[in-house]
């Protein structure tokens, strides 16, 4: 896999995980909304030419990463991330 950095961008109501993989300019993003202590997750954005790298994966685990040390429930409205939850039995109890 390309080397990837996730920066995140909270905005309070709304938010975003950008990624950034090494060489390249595009960035892969994955938005959110945050209602209380549940973060409904509704876009994940990977532009073609960083696509097939894992990199909408690893925006998936920051995401979930966050939601383990803030103690927040994640509501994915996204189909990438309905999926990610559907691979991550693990991840059950982070799903609002």
């Amino acid at each position: 896999m390309a080397d990837v950095t996730i920066t995140h961008l909270d905005q309070g109501a709304r938010g975003e995980y950008h990624a950034k993989v090494e060489g390249s300019e595009a960035i892969g993003r994955l938005t959110y909304q945050r209602q209380g202590d549940v973060v409904v997750a509704d876009h994940t954005l990977v532009p073609t030419e960083i696509g097939g790298r894992g990199v909408a994966g690893e925006l998936v685990k920051a995401l979930i990463a966050d939601a383990r040390k803030f103690g927040f429930k994640i509501e994915p409205q996204c189909s990438y991330v309905e999926a990610a939850f559907r691979r991550h039995p693990e991840w059950a109890d982070l799903r609002a």
